[in-house]
């Protein structure tokens, strides 16, 4: 009614906007210039009401996290449905997999969400898993598929995928922090060597 003297309050903006705007900063600045009020500012809201929406930075961090990790697993999907060679989408997961350079934000987000969770509660385990599960069963539907079509010697799929993945982690990590000596070139012709030596007939 007019003249009441009230104000529209604005509306929160959709929970996707908030998330991608701390995957931009992240980004471009880096972990360390992700804060609440900053964020806050970006989307137009105030700290106090990030903390109502998302209780905690962790909870933003791991939900950011989600966020982006739908994004890429839509990306894998629609690389891993191309009809070509087993052996080609492979190393299309393993490419997806690793991180793109130095400070890549996901794997940079990746490691924080993980060091922060030490005393997570168990549904936020269950959440992490869940997003190591979606790339664990990708893996193993391929190695599967393979060994059927005759591209790939038979093996215990679950092991395997097992073992690739924490050699994967272990790339990618040193590829994140930037360790000398290593990059994403030489990771993945190790990855790729690896993969040829175990799996072709």
């Amino acid at each position: 009614m007019a003249g009441t003297g009230r104000t529209k309050r604005r509306a929160s903006p959709p929970r996707e906007e908030v998330l991608a705007a701390a995957m931009r900063t992240i980004a471009a600045d880096g972990l360390a210039a992700l804060t609440m009020a900053g964020l806050g500012r970006q989307v137009g809201m105030s700290s106090g009401h990030l903390l109502y929406h998302f209780h905690s930075k962790d909870a933003l961090l791991l939900e950011t996290l989600m966020w982006s990790e739908d994004q890429l697993g839509a990306e894998r999907r629609a690389a891993l449905s191309r009809p070509v060679p087993v052996r080609e989408r492979l190393d299309a997961f393993v490419e997806l997999y690793l991180p793109d350079a130095v400070r890549d934000p996901r794997w940079t987000l990746w490691l924080e969400v993980w060091n922060r969770s030490q005393a997570a509660d168990d549904t936020t385990r269950a959440r992490q898993l869940e997003l190591e599960l979606a790339w664990h069963r990708d893996l193993v539907a391929l190695l599967v598929e393979g060994a059927s079509r005759g591209e790939f010697r038979a093996v215990d799929a679950e092991r395997f995928a097992v073992r690739t993945r924490a050699m994967l982690d272990g790339f990618g990590t040193h590829l994140v922090v930037g360790l000398p000596g290593v990059d994403r070139g030489l990771a993945l012709g190790h990855m790729r060597e690896f993969l040829d030596e175990a799996l072709l007939p």
